[in-house]
């Protein structure tokens, strides 16, 4: 599925791609785009289900990175630098795992799906209740992820986000159906084909072992916590974050 995107910056510079978080689109990303546009040729895409792109009849890890990796095609790219915040972190690794990075940047996305599904447990059966029940879910989840996120980032995420209740569902319909044994089979599966330099950034933490564990699974990990930053940390701290992908960039092959 060819994806609404946006294709800016210098054509010369290094290419990045942006995937952003589940309910929002790549207008999440127009904080920052002043300052990765004087670095970078950047392409921010609306993942299917999402801003203006079409809807889709499934929402797996494979089918949203295949969707990314067919704009990219698009745009005349075979690799970028790949960055993904929260469902966005999900596709961008499965992109790599696809041959599609020359880096991946996950921001606040933990790949220990069974213990997302844990979490998801308690309020499954209002997410798939009436759709008011459904919003009011999602706000209040939504609510909670924002930690200091504030002011005029926190109206612009909260402005540009719309909750579709089937895309959400099916996003975490693997998550739902899926054993913990099942979720821990797909996402060794998966990250054991991530051979490039892999950043995994967290403003939330991700649990005692987490560094470990991924590192056991993606030897090229590096995992990071901004303690107190909340699911937003690029947005709540601009600056911090586009020098850490720059340093991170800098290590990349040209």
């Amino acid at each position: 599925m060819l994806l609404d995107h946006s294709l800016t910056g210098d054509p010369a510079a290094r290419p990045l791609v942006l995937t952003h978080s589940i309910t929002e689109s790549r207008a999440s990303w127009l904080p920052l785009l002043p300052a990765l546009e004087a670095r970078y040729r950047v392409l921010a895409v609306d993942l299917r289900g999402h801003g203006h792109s079409p809807t889709g009849a499934t929402y797996t890890p494979v089918d949203y990175a295949g969707d990314v990796i067919e704009t990219m095609h698009h745009v005349g790219w075979d690799r970028a630098l790949l960055v993904g915040h929260s469902l966005g972190g999900i596709t961008v690794s499965a992109m790599a795992a696809a041959g599609a990075a020359t880096g991946v940047v996950n921001v606040d996305q933990s790949l220990r799906l069974a213990t997302f599904k844990a979490a998801l447990a308690p309020i499954e059966v209002l997410l798939r209740g009436e759709p008011e029940v459904f919003q009011g879910v999602i706000a209040q989840m939504f609510d909670g992820l924002a930690g200091p996120l504030a002011g005029a980032d926190r109206a612009h995420v909260d402005a540009h986000r719309r909750a579709d209740q089937a895309v959400v569902l099916g996003t975490w319909e693997t998550v739902f159906s899926s054993t913990e044994a099942e979720l821990d089979a797909t996402v060794e599966a998966l990250a054991s084909a991530v051979t490039v330099p892999y950043l995994s950034l967290f403003g939330a933490d991700p649990g005692d072992g987490y560094a470990d564990w991924l590192r056991a699974l993606v030897p090229t990990a590096t995992v990071e916590h901004w303690p107190d930053h909340g699911h937003y940390p690029h947005l709540v701290d601009k600056d911090r974050f586009v020098a850490r992908l720059d340093a991170f960039a800098a290590t990349l092959p040209a």
